[in-house]
Formats: structure tokens, sequence, C-alpha cells
């Protein structure tokens, strides 16, 4: 028997389904890092999501006793992978079970920003009829999206791209080809250059910081539409602003934020900006699937 400790909320099947197999479960989200510092001791596995962040301080209170950290969705960005392999935890991951629905959030956000989709249903709400403002949009057909990064989730935004007939590039140096996809593989200065769409697909990293700021805004395409639902940090949020202010970028769609909730609202402010509140994975099915793999991962390792 395992003793398990869930530090952000998964769904009740996965835990039922680790009790079933003899695990001893705690369930504790929503915990403060003082909170999970002084709990984390005697625990063999630990469950996280994105809120919870597993640093080097947690692992240090937890060594001798926690061999697992899963992470229920895509990266690692939370989790200080080095000092778990000092400490000898392994770090797992399921970063196929939440793809579709960011891929399908991408989608939805590069739509809202074609035909002003929040700004237009407020107005109707408020008793407004601004036809003719909301008369100017733009289409996703026979246009280029420019996707950074071309792991899980970008393919998945590359396969609906191409059914709306977009022409599809991409940026990622760990990355040799498509795969057999209709995609092209080019250096982030031609991304820039020539896409109508900028979707970005990353993790956090000193490496990815800012990758797009101000240069590469420079050498966009006036009037593109920059989306992100991958990892706050990776765009420079200013200079997105001023993007966005000057009309260099048309509109951008972002579900995420160098600091969340955000304290600065000079980004979100933006009449052209559609936010959401890193829900990527917010669905039913994604979490669902996000559960099972997390439960699986457990039962399995603690087989051994």
């Amino acid at each position: 028997m395992a003793r398990i400790l869930v530090c952000d909320p998964i769904s009740p099947d996965a835990v039922a389904e680790m009790k079933a197999a003899g695990h001893e479960v705690a369930e504790k989200p929503g915990m403060t890092p003082e909170e999970l510092l002084a709990t984390v001791s005697g625990y063999d596995a630990m469950i996280v999501r994105s809120a919870t962040k597993v640093t080097r301080p947690v692992l240090e209170k937890a060594a001798g006793t926690l061999k697992l950290v899963v992470r229920g969705g895509v990266g690692l960005d939370n989790i200080d992978a080095e000092a778990a392999r000092e400490f000898g935890v392994k770090v797992m991951n399921t970063p196929a079970a939440s793809s579709i629905a960011v891929a399908e959030l991408t989608m939805a956000h590069m739509l809202a920003c074609c035909r002003f989709l929040t700004r237009a249903d407020r107005t109707c709400k408020e008793g407004k009829w601004e036809k003719k403002a909301f008369s100017k949009g733009i289409e996703l057909w026979h246009s280029t999206l420019g996707l950074v990064g071309f792991g899980r989730i970008a393919r998945e935004v590359a396969k609906r791209a191409l059914a709306f007939e977009m022409k599809v590039i991409f940026y990622d140096p760990f990355v040799n080809d498509a795969g057999g996809m209709d995609a092209k593989k080019v250096d982030l200065d031609t991304l820039c250059r020539e896409s109508d769409f900028i979707s970005l697909h990353l993790p956090m990293s000193p490496e990815t910081r800012h990758i797009i700021s101000k240069k590469q805004f420079d050498m966009m395409k006036q009037g593109v539409v920059v989306v992100n639902c991958a990892r706050g940090g990776t765009i420079d949020e200013p200079a997105l602003a001023e993007a966005l202010k000057s009309g260099k970028v048309f509109a951008a769609g972002t579900d995420v934020f160098e600091k969340e909730p955000p304290e600065d609202l000079s980004l979100v402010s933006c009449e052209n900006l559609t936010a959401t509140p890193h829900i990527g994975a917010g669905t039913g099915g994604a979490t669902s699937r996000v559960g099972g793999e997390v439960s699986r991962i457990v039962i399995e390792h603690f087989k051994k």
C-alpha cells in the first residue's frame, strides 16, 4: 500500500481506482506552499496539476519516503525535475490526455479573434446593435498558421487548421519534419514574417522565455493574430500589449499569463485581447482522461 497525496483536483473516479487498488489517498487541494511543506512528509506519491509547485524544499522535506510525482497534464514546468532526480523521485506526466481540449481552445481563440466574438456578445447583451463595428472580421481560410513548437498539442491544432484549409508552417528545433502531415518546418524569423496567425505550443524554460517579444512583433505582418494556450512567459506581455494597441496585432487570445492571476491588467484590458483563465484542459473529457492516466501510472508504479 502506498500513501498518495492529491494536491490538485482530479476526477473522483481516479481517486476511487487508486483506493480500490489498496492505496491510501489524501485529497488536499488548495494548499499554500507553507501548508504543502508541513504536509508532504510521509507520502509515497504526489499528484499535482498546474497549481501546486513541487519545489526543491518540498522534495527535500519529502525525501526518504517520496518515490513518485505525477503531473496531470502536459509539461513539467511546476516541478523541479533536477531536484527530483537528486532525491531519487520519479516524475511522470500525462501529455496525451488533455491535448485535444487545449487544441480546441486554441482554435476557439483564433475564431473569437477573427470575428470579435467576445466584444460582439458583450455589446449585444448591453442592448446595442453594432453590426457595422464588427463587420471587418478576417478568415482562417487560405491563411497561414505558424506554430511555435510542434509537439502533441500543436499537431492536433495543425490537423484542425488543415481542415479549415489553412497553410501550416512550424518552428521547432527538436523536430526535423512534420511526420507525414502537410506542414513545413521554417526558422522562427520566417515564421514571424509569413504567418497570418501565430500560435505558441512550447514549455516555459530559460530558452523559451519571451521567445516572442518586440523583435518578433516587428517582423510580423500588419494585422497578425497571436494565440497562446501554452505557457505564460513565452510571450513578452508588455510587447504584446503595445502591438495590440498599435494595431500591428489585429487581435490576440491567451489562456496563460506570466503571473496567474495577472496583477498588471494593462494586457488584459486591451479591447482586442480575448482572455481565458488557464482553462485549456478544462473539459469533462480531458479531466476524465487525465484522472484515468494518473491513476494508471500510480497503480502500475506501486505494483513493482
